[in-house]
């Protein structure tokens, strides 16, 4: 923890650096612009030189190039936060865990492919489209937050290995091109326009928590395409005019026997008596349509 914040310490020091001779070149040092001497960087080129550093924060300045980043091999954690960066783009970082380039004006995933990145952060941006995310290359890569864009389609995040995924606040109307992500956990999908729930595969069989909250689900005949979720816990839908039916909650548990927690509220041992005795009607009604229907002219042909 010690090497942690004295690495971060000599960043900041080193941006503070760099602002104080621009300012002091200009003229326009004062004692109040002291206390906010990194919230207008727009170079940070000093930083090819401290090839060692592993923690940088370059967060709420006005930067739209981390270039000069490239050469920081060692480099563990990177948060660039509330820039104007367009890209996420940057070389190959071998060790780089951590990286956060959220409410930037970033459109697009290409050019990120660090081998040990666990964590990536890219929230609040105009990314329409997800594109470069190579499963080749992001081995690690176990949590993807991409909520508050404006993607159109799931379709390009095809990552094994990816546990949370994060995909609030877009303009998604429905879920495909997810059927490869077998070790995934947690999806968010709140705040979009979904009105089907087409797109859960068999193969999703790690998730356990599914945020649909604020969406356009409106039949009940669609929580039946949950049912190949064998591990689905708790299922979130919220402010879908599917919860106005009045069988809703009924329906769910009835189509999910695992399901331990709808919206808010766990489900009691009386709900659940209740679905198993529907389910077993309908299974028994399904066996009793699936026999061959007896035909007495078959028995005078045979006598």
């Amino acid at each position: 923890m010690t090497m942690i914040w004295m690495t971060l310490s000599q960043t900041r020091m080193i941006l503070k650096k760099m602002m104080m001779k621009r300012r002091q070149r200009s003229g326009k040092m004062t004692g109040k612009e002291k206390n906010t001497l990194r919230k207008d960087l727009t170079d940070i080129s000093l930083l090819r030189s401290y090839i060692h550093l592993r923690y940088v924060d370059v967060s709420e300045n006005h930067l739209t190039d981390l270039s000069p980043l490239n050469g920081l091999t060692h480099l563990l954690w990177l948060k660039a936060d509330g820039n104007r960066l367009r890209t996420a783009r940057l070389n190959e970082l071998p060790y780089l865990q951590i990286a956060s380039f959220a409410y930037n004006q970033i459109t697009d995933t290409e050019g990120i492919f660090h081998p040990r990145l666990g964590s990536l952060d890219l929230k609040g941006n105009r990314i329409h489209h997800v594109t470069g995310l190579d499963p080749q290359k992001l081995i690690s890569l176990h949590t993807l937050e991409l909520r508050g864009n404006q993607l159109e389609s799931t379709v390009g995040i095809n990552l094994p290995k990816l546990k949370n995924l994060y995909l609030a606040q877009n303009l998604l109307k429905k879920v495909e091109g997810l059927e490869e992500l077998t070790g995934l956990t947690t999806l968010h999908l709140r705040d979009n326009q979904i009105e089907t729930l087409s797109g859960f595969s068999e193969k999703m069989y790690s998730l356990q928590y599914l945020n649909l909250r604020s969406n356009m689900v409106t039949d009940l005949a669609e929580l039946a395409k949950l049912r190949d979720l064998p591990k689905l816990r708790a299922l979130v839908l919220l402010d879908n005019p599917i919860t106005d039916e009045s069988d809703y909650r009924q329906e769910a548990l009835v189509q999910m026997a695992q399901l331990e927690r709808l919206d808010k509220d766990y489900f009691e041992e009386e709900e659940r008596a209740e679905a198993s005795e529907i389910r077993q009607r309908l299974k028994e009604d399904q066996e009793q349509e699936a026999e061959p229907e007896h035909d007495p002219e078959q028995d005078q042909e045979v006598m």
